[in-house]
Formats: C-alpha cells, structure tokens, sequence
C-alpha cells in the first residue's frame, strides 16, 4: 500500500497540501493525515477522493510516534511522500517570551520533524519524496522572532543535508521556504507582537505555496521558494553579511516598515 503522510494536515498549508495531493496523485492509495485537532482532519478527509486515515495525535509525543511506526509496518505501507508541515511561531522579545512556548517550538519544528523523517525513511524506497516546511525565515536570523528563525534554519540546513545523503537511493529532499502565508499562522505568531509591516505586502496564498512546493518536488530541486520579492530576498542574504541585514532590520523597524 502506497501511502503519503502529511502533518499539520488540520489547517493551513498542510491542508492546502492535502487538497493538492488528492487531486495530482494517483498512485497513492491512501492518505494518513496527522494533527491534534481530530474534527478538522475529519472535515478534510470527508473532501479527498482517496481513502484518508485520520492520526489525531501530539508528534512531540514519542510514545505516539512509535505508535505511528507500528501502524506503518503493520500495514505493510509505503511511504511515497511525507510532508513535514507540523510547525508554529511565537513573535515578540525573546526574554519576554514564555519560556515553554519557545523551548515547544524546538520540540516541534525541529526535533518532531527530525524523529518523524528518521523514522519514515526505512519505508520509502525510490522515488519517495520529502517536503520539509522551512520558511524565508530561514535565509537570515530575525530579533523579535529569533527562535522561530533559528528552528527554519536548522530544517534549511537539515534538508539540504540529508538529500545529498538520500540521492543514491532515489529519495528526493525539498525544504519549502516561503514568506508570510495567508494560514492561521500569524493570528498565533502575532498574538505578543507584530511583524514588520513591509512583510505583510509580500504575503500570499497557503494554494500558491502549496503548488510551487509540489512543482519544485517533482523536478527534484532542493529548495522550493515561492514568490520574486522571497526569491530576491534569498539571493542578497546570501551576499550580504548578517549584519548589514540585521542593521536593516533594525531600520525598518524603527521606521515602521
């Protein structure tokens, strides 16, 4: 049995992912779709035309990653894509910030995404794929969003490492580094401050991210990064010291920008 596996499936791009995925892929027998809200992924499910199997589960819980594992095994399945989408962010002054909220994104951005790509991998075989949300947060470090950044840089990183380690056996590793998205996702990041405001000119649709991701994917290329003003942004942090950018950060905040 083929199967693709999406986290963070409830809401935002990994709903988008999976809406996308359920009307392109047609050698996948099911989808196992994975978040903690069980409603919203019951909601989704009653919209794919493939079978769907519902995981309504916290994978910052071990013990419920392992029981994840068994499932797979004793299905017999084949992991023909994994999306890693699970993630959140906290916005605002690191030392002001509740320390757990911060130390959870660790646990959820970086290490969840670590155990569940470790233990995937065993079931794919060539041609599987991996989607790992990063973010255009990734590109540069970023104060007032300082653990958030630092969590996308470490699966950047992380990405583009293990594909180089997976190419021999024909399994494909994408990190999808997009700008701001029209999810949720900023109702919670900006729940203790703003972004800057010039960032909100560049935000754009969880369909468009979700699409370019899946393109970038299929022609095998190890990064996917949605939008000219994100792809501008990648090119000159790449140049530039961190420290002009973060001066220019710096700047911009100041004027409001």
């Amino acid at each position: 049995m083929n199967i693709a596996i999406i986290t963070g499936a409830s809401s935002g791009i990994g709903r988008e992912f999976a809406l996308q995925m359920d009307r392109h892929f047609h050698n996948i027998d099911e989808f196992w779709l994975v978040a903690r809200d069980r409603d919203r992924l019951k909601d989704l499910a009653a919209l794919l035309r493939h079978n769907a199997r519902i995981f309504a589960m916290d994978i910052t819980d071990g013990n419920r990653l392992s029981d994840f594992e068994d499932a797979v095994l004793r299905h017999g399945a084949v992991v023909r894509m994994l999306v890693n989408s699970a993630g959140y962010g906290i916005m605002g002054v690191f030392c002001q910030q509740d320390r757990n909220l911060e130390l959870g994104m660790i646990r959820l951005n970086c290490e969840a995404l670590t155990e569940m790509t470790h233990r995937m991998i065993p079931y794919m075989r060539r041609g599987s794929r991996i989607l790992q949300m990063a973010s255009a947060a990734a590109f540069l470090p970023q104060p007032d969003f300082a653990v958030y950044a630092a969590t996308k840089s470490y699966v950047l990183s992380f990405s583009r490492a293990l594909g180089e380690e997976l190419k021999d056996a024909g399994i494909y590793v994408t990190a999808v580094c997009p700008g701001p998205v029209d999810t949720p996702f900023f109702r919670i990041a900006e729940a203790g401050a703003s972004t800057l405001a010039l960032k909100k000119y560049t935000m754009v649709k969880p369909e468009r991210v979700a699409a370019q991701a899946l393109k970038d994917s299929f022609y095998r290329r190890p990064v996917s990064v949605c939008t000219l003003p994100i792809k501008s942004l990648r090119a000159v942090s790449g140049v530039l010291p961190h420290s002009v950018m973060l001066k220019a950060q710096r700047w911009l905040k100041q004027k409001g920008m």
